[in-house]
């Protein structure tokens, strides 16, 4: 089956999901991670994605396709559990794919290679539906837990569950580096990575957001 068939028919069963995760997740922390104090800011991941100006440009490395699929979802669902990131005062850890993450996930739906920002979220809207748009963004929101870096380097093997239902896999490969892959619930493609020059986004605020080179599959296709 296609991946966008796949994802298509797939969003019945996990839509009801929602934020049913609230406090679970960190499924399985690693015994080493050390306990923080509760970050007290409330400026919300939704104000650090629209800061820079709120809209498409040719940076394909920060995060302009992941904002504006968000007010895509919030445009057609205006109830979606997605507005949770507009909510500063409720604790989250996000995980965002960068443009050219979403340009590649476009090009694996499709077979076509679009050239800018806004073609790809019309390319991948187009071809897997808002339903499934949203889905895909809930499963890279952990909620309940602000997860700095530190943490996550110290988790290795953590099973996080997601917003959307299904969890990902913290994968430490080095502390030092450092090197952290996350390990989704397609077992035949490649994993994202966090990017070092993207980690701890909104630090200080119970939301708080990691760059990743990939965009997370909540299925294994």
């Amino acid at each position: 089956m296609k991946l966008r068939q796949f994802l298509r028919t797939s969003v019945a069963a996990t839509s009801a999901v929602g934020l049913a995760a609230v406090g679970m997740a960190l499924a399985a922390p690693a015994a080493s991670a050390a306990p923080a104090a509760p970050p007290s800011g409330t400026t919300s991941l939704a104000e650090v994605l629209a800061a820079d100006g709120d809209t498409f440009d040719r940076h394909w490395y920060d995060f302009d396709v992941a904002d504006q699929a968000v007010a895509a979802v919030l445009a057609a669902k205006p109830d979606s559990p997605v507005a949770v990131l507009a909510d500063g005062s409720v604790p989250l850890t996000a995980f965002l794919p960068n443009d050219r993450a979403f340009q590649l996930l476009a090009f694996d739906l499709t077979h076509r290679w679009e050239r800018t920002e806004r073609g790809v979220l019309n390319r991948i809207a187009g071809a897997v539906g808002i339903d499934a748009v949203e889905q895909v963004l809930l499963y890279h929101v952990v909620p309940g837990a602000t997860i700095t870096a530190r943490q996550a380097l110290r988790s290795d093997d953590a099973e996080l569950t997601t917003a959307q239902g299904a969890t990902f896999r913290v994968d430490v490969l080095s502390r030092w580096f450092p090197l952290v892959r996350l390990v989704d619930q397609d077992r035949d493609d490649f994993n994202p990575f966090l990017v070092a020059s993207k980690l701890d986004l909104n630090k200080g605020n119970a939301q708080i957001a990691h760059g990743i080179t990939a965009v997370l599959r909540p299925l294994d296709l």
